[in-house]
């Protein structure tokens, strides 16, 4: 009995184990597809995230197909002699995972360093960029072939799009008719919408890190050079620097609302609706299943695809295979048999179901390419020239240089039960890590609150006071009530009388959230401070974060909610996801 009862033991164990493992490899596209079989021949790829979903099915597929003994791509049974091949691959930022690769290569002992056998990014930019970087040919250009399209689009809601075509009386619509809006006295209001704002919302993602960031600054420096009298077909060093072009990026970026590093978030922020962003630059994959209600938010009304007039950029998501070291020729040879499946019509029509435009001319484009879904597929896109990798590195320097630059306000809170489950010690290092990951060029400032409020640093430009910062976030002590209403109001208030319309303004709040002190404002009364300066040319943005088990989660959601952003929480094991979602915004 007692030998039974302890292989019933064993046995129960080795089923949890490989539950374990197999909820586990559903991270990584490839291990989910049986055994490596013997002798294989193994490919990494690195894919863009829009990818991801796609490449779990995609790879596992063409793994099984070996596993069982068949060529995928030809379906037939292996040749005697042919080896079968093993792809794994997980999903990565292109901006990151180019600059991972080059350092691989430049600067080995890196703590950001990626070897793999394919890399495919969501567009050729960061291929040339790579070559570029290295000095190089990492990639093959000519050889690295387009998997699925997207043009990069405006998303933009369909009432604010026909608001504009009705005032301007056509059709054909550009960064010339939505500077109009900007340039208006009372903005929306005089383009028939009476009861919408009066500046215009925008947003793009970083040009370091998203593909859709890079291609729409590189689109603002088209049309910049364009207004400027520029009539060649590829920009040059010489319109990138030219400082009246920048300064019509400049034009550009004064729309903003504010940043975000990836696609992903914006996905969300649009979704919101016309009162949080009138427009976003996407792929058109993006605003497809954003329509399609494939968003954490149902979009209040229909977007549409803006290609703007001056021109935007196919993204191809090209499969760059590596020249480098860590690749064998057997294993390039390999991961071309692995981008001839991924071209079959099968793949083809499957990436088609995530909104992607088919890369292979004998696939028909069908579901979801549908006008309900807010694009136009017979809709001429006048495609850009890429200009000469140098002359886009340099449109990416520049961008600290012609982005909106930010004030924004650490308010902290140092009561009393900010010292419990060191929530106060959490904060300050966030704050730390966040000063040191910002652009000097905007201006920042420190405001503290218990039961009274005191800006111990007024705004001023981080190059200049972020010792001063620094030190004073180290000395910060828990003591005291807490009068968390008090301190959003009047800071916001405080903020929303400044007139800096060319700047984002944002306070990030870090707290339990737990108000025992106020007496001026209520948590009624501080949403509706916060939600009143959504309707001034230059919103004040609350980004809050909460500390603690116990923290009054209702509260700062509230607070959060009024100004259309998210709650974020203060978890110590997630502190670098933390940062990256609030230096997101600026």
């Amino acid at each position: 009995m007692k030998k039974n009862l302890f292989l019933l033991m064993l046995l129960l164990m080795a089923l949890v184990l490989t539950s374990c493992d197999a909820t586990s490899s559903t991270n990584n596209a490839g291990s989910n597809a049986g055994s490596i079989p013997a002798n294989a021949i193994e490919i990494s790829i690195i894919y863009a995230p829009e990818f991801k979903d796609a490449m779990l099915k995609i790879v596992p597929d063409f793994n099984e197909a070996y596993r069982t003994g068949k060529n995928p791509v030809t379906g037939q049974p292996l040749a005697s002699g042919e080896r079968p091949i093993y792809i794994t691959g997980k999903d990565g930022s292109s901006g990151t995972t180019m600059q991972a690769v080059v350092n691989a290569i430049i600067a080995p002992n890196s703590a950001s360093v990626e070897r793999p056998v394919i890399f495919n990014p969501s567009v050729m930019h960061w291929l040339a960029l790579a070559n570029h970087l290295s000095n190089r040919e990492l990639f093959n250009i000519s050889e690295a072939r387009p998997t699925a399209l997207a043009p990069v689009v405006m998303a933009i809601w369909e009432s604010r799009l026909q608001a504009i075509q009705n005032t301007v009386g056509y059709e054909d619509i550009g960064w010339e008719e939505l500077l109009l809006v900007l340039e208006a006295e009372n903005g929306w209001q005089d383009f028939g919408l009476p009861d919408a704002r009066r500046t215009v919302y925008y947003g793009h993602t970083d040009p370091y890190v998203s593909s859709t960031g890079l291609s729409t600054l590189i689109s603002e420096y088209y049309a910049a050079a364009r207004k400027n009298g520029f009539t060649g077909r590829v920009l040059t060093m010489g319109e990138v620097t030219d400082e009246a072009v920048r300064d019509g990026v400049r034009q550009i970026e004064s729309l903003i609302r504010h940043y975000s590093s990836r696609t992903t978030e914006f996905k969300n922020y649009i979704a919101q609706g016309p009162e949080y962003l009138d427009f976003v630059a996407l792929e058109e994959n993006d605003l497809i299943a954003i329509n399609r209600g494939l968003t954490d938010y149902k979009p209040p009304e229909r977007l549409v695809a803006l290609y703007p007039k001056e021109g935007t950029f196919w993204h191809e998501h090209p499969m760059g295979i590596v020249n480098a070291s860590w690749v064998t020729p057997e294993q390039q040879a390999a991961a071309k048999i692995f981008v001839d499946y991924v071209l079959l019509p099968a793949q083809q029509e499957f990436l088609m179901s995530f909104g992607f435009r088919p890369a292979n001319p004998d696939v028909p484009l069908g579901f979801p390419f549908e006008e309900q879904y807010g694009v136009r597929v017979d809709q001429q896109i006048n495609v850009l020239d890429v200009p000469e990798p140098e002359v886009v590195a340099a449109i990416q320097e520049s961008w600290s240089f012609v982005k909106k630059q930010a004030d924004i306000l650490l308010l902290i809170d140092v009561s009393g039960s900010m010292g419990q489950e060191n929530r106060l010690e959490q904060a300050k290092q966030a704050a730390l890590v966040f000063i040191d990951r910002l652009d000097t060029n905007n201006r920042v400032g420190l405001a503290v609150f218990d039961t009274t409020i005191n800006m111990l640093v007024p705004l001023d430009n981080l190059e200049s006071n972020q010792n001063t910062l620094r030190d004073a976030i180290n000395s910060l002590q828990p003591l005291g009530g807490t009068a968390l209403f008090d301190a959003v109001g009047n800071t916001v208030q405080t903020l929303n009388a400044a007139d800096e319309s060319d700047r984002i303004r944002a306070v990030v709040l870090l707290s339990d959230g737990q108000d025992t002190e106020s007496v001026t404002f209520d948590l009624a009364e501080t949403a509706t401070v916060i939600e009143a300066s959504r309707n001034d040319l230059n919103p004040v943005i609350l980004v809050p974060v909460a500390y603690g088990s116990d923290a009054d989660i209702r509260s700062l959601s509230r607070l959060a909610t009024a100004s259309k952003t998210t709650l974020l929480s203060g978890d110590p094991n997630n502190i670098q996801q933390l940062l990256n979602l609030i230096g997101s915004f600026f």
